[in-house]
């Protein structure tokens, strides 16, 4: 290490390169003759060396940068053409090669590129010029090639124009995927969309959304970063920040981007996570100054640099935290480490890197690993020339054996054996020992069935005759720790399969539990994750990985982590309280049987239904007694208590769990029951006061009122018709009542509250003609008077009514039913009690007035009493002189001023009153045969 240190980091060039190359032949990297020639691109050094001036003369510049990896894959690739030529694949046809550096640089690539197109078997490198390249024979019949992305594309844009197959074993940018504008190129290994999707799904596992994201500024980087950034957003998955690094490291502002890059890691705390798409060489800067930051992060790798192993064996790397990747899959590395193991007994006249490679480590030889691979990197000319002119040249295989990179060495192996396939079927029928036996194109259709349209790659069989469509992407994971590179399993995380292309997932989450089980620990959100019951809010971040965490409101709940909104419970019979991470069926209330309160009603209800019994019990033992008479006979009793009883019955209708048929009766049966019940009632003050009245014309009006039955059904048929026209067109209905937030109340719709105010109205109608009817008949005899009972019946409705509407129009709930049974009981009860409870009384506790000359006896007291009553037919006075008609009775009945039964009272001021007086025993007659017809 110590030695490294002292060496200046000059640039490295190959013995040939050292100076301009002179001719043609000099350009060429290794060749190797046969009948059929393969080409051959890699970026055998890192960088091409650039003048520091502004060029002046188009001259191709030399390179610097010896990559022992690249120089590995051109190893594999004539280690596999070897295998091919000793093998039956294509029956004694030869294949030769001609590989090129291409810098890792477009210009010098698309230089290489040109050597390819000249015409076969010409004296001179001249590509001709062509309307239609059909017959035209190049050099070579198929590349393999290139390494990076951004140079496949310059490549291949020129191949396009003789459709010259390319196979690539690196270059995985999704764009080369268009067969439109990359017709002729191929690849070995999946595109960027499949390693960006599979990037994406390891960051949603491990919980992360806040990352950041480095790539170089070429063709390759940009394609990478794109297609990461759509999987990124359909994923939800935010990218912090984006740092492009030049792609060149010749570029003057190579480092003071990478310090750049580095300052932004470390500022952004909260981005755990860094996504890398860049070259080894570009990473291999990059890490170097994290390390001095000591920058501990997550870093995730591409395909191109996840298992590089002079990133893996970097000094102090288990500093920069754990590296996780996607590689490529590898095969069987042994008889491709038996040919390292004898590749220093090869010549080196037709291999400038081998030769290069020698010199290289002949220089480095007394190094340790580590330092040895520096060196090599970054040998100085001076060196390299001295070591030309000593000749000293010592071998190291087990240098190259530690640097083998199984991916990209199965990759170009099986680009080569792709190539050779295709020319295998061609060569059925024709002699390709002859190059013009065939053009590049015609094997064009060949490669197509090699390779599918989701670019699925070939796999080597073990007789070598066969190749199948599969390729993979296993996780490479530089665990925390140590410097070694740990490669987690051979499975395949993704396995690629042309005609199921989907089934990639089942094998991706069985891999990923390994990789998680190391990263699960490491948080990387731009905000904390929204707990079930939360919800995000968005703020004034442009980013939507950066929220608030708030509460679902009620009647919303989450039931995971992270959700952008909360779910709304399903329907009105679910709810949720704040916070919630479930909705809860309400409680459905009503009126239950087993309800306290229901209860106590419904015992009211059944002491009704007994009263109701025993009043009946008590009428019908009493059948023939005055007071049964007096009360309109035992039929009208019978039916009056019969309306008592189906009204008291309604009440059961109010409880428990409502239904159509509840609904429609209690209503209806109700208003019918108490209709009749009033009917019968109107019938007996307007007997009451027929008989007790003597006044001619309330007698005439009464006589033409009172019709019993015609009455009775007319009032009932009324109430019938309202009903019926109610549940016809507007019938009450069972409603579910959700004004209370936790709970569903159900109840009974009354369908139309214009019918269901008709029917109460109308009741109400019927008790106040009856009140009136009544009131007029209070004063008439106390033992045997209905009418002031009925009065106070009367009253006892109007009131419970009347404070019923404000209280049933303001109450909701389960009790509602509850308002209604207790106005009818109080109703029901006020108009029974008033109507009966007095004659039972009598019938009990008084007997000796309950009998036919008790009764006649005060029917004789009391028309008695209104025997001196005057009827005044004439009354010119004003409403003011009642003072004064008192007087005109009293005068009157004293018989002094009648004459003749007639009677003339004079008032001063007034016209002259005359009246008539009624004899006394006239009065008792009329009285006792109205009376008896009660």
């Amino acid at each position: 290490m110590a030695f490294v240190s002292l060496l200046i980091p000059c640039f490295v060039i190959g013995t040939d390169m050292a100076l301009s190359c002179q001719n043609a032949d000099d350009f060429v990297g290794a060749s190797s003759p046969g009948d059929i020639i393969i080409g051959g691109l890699f970026a055998v050094h890192s960088e091409m060396l650039h003048p520091e001036e502004v060029p002046i003369k188009p001259v191709i510049q030399n390179c610097s940068g010896f990559e022992i990896q690249v120089f590995l894959q051109t190893l594999a690739m004539i280690h596999a053409i070897e295998m091919i030529n000793n093998s039956t694949l294509l029956s004694g046809v030869t294949l030769g090669y001609e590989i090129y550096d291409t810098c890792a640089e477009v210009t010098k690539a698309m230089a290489s590129a040109l050597r390819f197109l000249p015409k076969f078997n010409s004296s001179e490198d001249v590509v001709e010029f062509k309307c239609n390249y059909s017959d035209y024979i190049p050099r070579i019949k198929a590349v393999t090639g290139a390494s990076y992305s951004e140079v496949s594309m310059a490549v291949s844009r020129l191949l396009a124009l003789q459709l010259i197959p390319q196979v690539s074993p690196a270059s995985s940018a999704e764009i080369l995927s268009d067969k439109i504008r990359f017709p002729s190129f191929f690849r070995t290994i999946p595109s960027d969309f499949h390693q960006t999707r599979a990037m994406t799904h390891l960051i949603c596992e491990s919980g992360w959304n806040w990352i950041g994201v480095i790539a170089t500024d070429d063709d390759n980087g940009r394609f990478a970063l794109e297609s990461f950034g759509v999987q990124a957003m359909a994923n939800n998955v935010c990218i912090a920040f984006k740092e492009m690094l030049p792609a060149y490291l010749s570029d003057n502002t190579f480092h003071t981007k990478v310090d750049h890059a580095i300052e932004k890691i470390v500022k952004e705390t909260r981005v755990n996570v860094i996504v890398v798409f860049m070259r080894q060489f570009h990473v291999l800067q990059l890490f170097k100054k994290a390390i001095e930051r000591n920058v501990n992060k997550i870093w995730i790798a591409s395909d191109n640099w996840s298992a590089a192993v002079k990133i893996s064996t970097l000094p102090n790397i288990r500093q920069l935290g754990t590296i996780v990747g996607f590689g490529f899959k590898s095969g069987d590395m042994s008889s491709f480490q038996e040919f390292l193991r004898n590749l220093h007994e090869r010549p080196t006249e037709n291999n400038k890197f081998l030769r290069e490679y020698i010199m290289l480590s002949s220089i480095c030889a007394h190094l340790e690993y580590h330092d040895f691979q520096t060196c090599i990197s970054n040998q100085s000319q001076d060196d390299l020339l001295e070591n030309i002119e000593n000749k000293y040249q010592i071998w190291r295989d087990d240098f190259l054996n530690a640097n083998i990179e199984p991916g990209f060495i199965q990759s170009t192996t099986l680009a080569v054996y792709a190539i050779a396939h295709a020319i295998k079927r061609q060569c059925k029928d024709r002699k390709c020992k002859d190059p013009s036996a065939f053009t590049p194109w015609e094997i064009f259709p060949d490669m197509l069935r090699e390779f599918s349209l989701e670019e699925n790659v070939t796999q080597i069989d073990s007789d070598d005759s066969k190749l199948t469509t599969e390729a993979s992407l296993p996780v490479v994971l530089y665990k925390k720790g140590t410097a070694k590179r740990l490669l987690l399993q051979e499975k395949n995380i993704f396995s690629y399969y042309w005609r199921f292309i989907l089934m990639f997932l089942s094998d991706f989450f069985f891999c990923l539990g390994f990789v998680l089980c190391t990263l699960q620990k490491v948080q990387s959100t731009c905000s904390q994750h929204c707990k079930p019951g939360q919800m995000k809010k968005v703020t004034e971040s442009p980013h939507t990985c950066c929220y608030e965490c708030v509460y679902c409101p009620e009647n919303h709940y989450s039931n995971r982590t992270d959700m952008d909104y909360c779910y709304r419970c399903n329907n009105k019979t679910y709810w949720a309280p704040i916070n919630s991470t479930a909705c809860y069926r309400k409680t459905i209330y009503f009126l239950a049987w087993t309800d306290w309160f229901a209860i106590f009603l419904l015992l009211l209800s059944t002491f009704g239904v007994l009263l109701v019994l025993s009043i009946c019990v008590i009428f019908t033992k009493n059948l023939d007694t005055p007071v049964v008479k007096a009360s309109g006979g035992l039929t009208v009793c019978y039916i009056i208590l019969f309306s008592h009883f189906l009204i008291f019955i309604s009440t059961v209708f109010f409880i428990d769990v409502p239904t159509e048929l509840k609904c429609k009766t209690r209503q209806t049966l109700f208003g019918i029951s108490f209709t009749l019940c009033i009917s019968c009632i109107l019938i007996k003050s307007l007997k009451i006061l027929l008989a007790f009245s003597f006044d001619p014309k309330l007698q005439n009006f009464l006589k033409c009122m009172y019709k019993p039955i015609p009455t009775v059904v007319t009032c009932t048929g009324i109430q019938v018709i309202i009903c019926t026209f109610w549940l016809i067109f507007s019938t009450p209905f069972v409603n579910q009542n959700f004004s209370i937030p936790r709970a569903i109340i159900l109840e009974c719709n009354e369908g139309s509250i214009v019918a269901f105010g008709i029917m109460l109205g109308y009741i109400a109608a019927l008790a106040f003609i009856c009140f009136i009817f009544a009131f007029k008949g209070r004063k008439l005899p106390e033992n045997y008077n209905e009418a002031k009972f009925i009065t106070f019946g009367m009253l006892i409705y109007f009131i419970a009514w009347i404070v019923f509407i404000p209280v049933y129009a303001t109450t909701f709930g389960k009790y509602l039913p509850a308002v209604e049974i207790i106005v009818v009981l109080i109703s029901n009860y006020g108009i029974l009690c008033c109507t009966f409870l007095p004659k039972c009384y009598i019938m009990i506790y008084k007997q000796e007035t309950n009998t036919k000359s008790a009764f006649l006896k005060m029917v004789y007291t009391y028309s008695s009493k209104s025997a001196g009553s005057v009827a005044v037919s004439q009354v010119s006075l004003d409403s003011k002189s009642s003072s004064l008609r008192a007087t005109i009775s009293e005068t009157c009945n004293t018989e002094k001023n009648s004459v003749n039964g007639n009677c003339h009272f004079q008032v001063p001021g007034q016209p002259l009153i005359k009246g008539k007086v009624l004899p006394k025993n006239a009065a008792r007659t009329t009285a006792r045969k109205r009376l008896s017809s009660i």
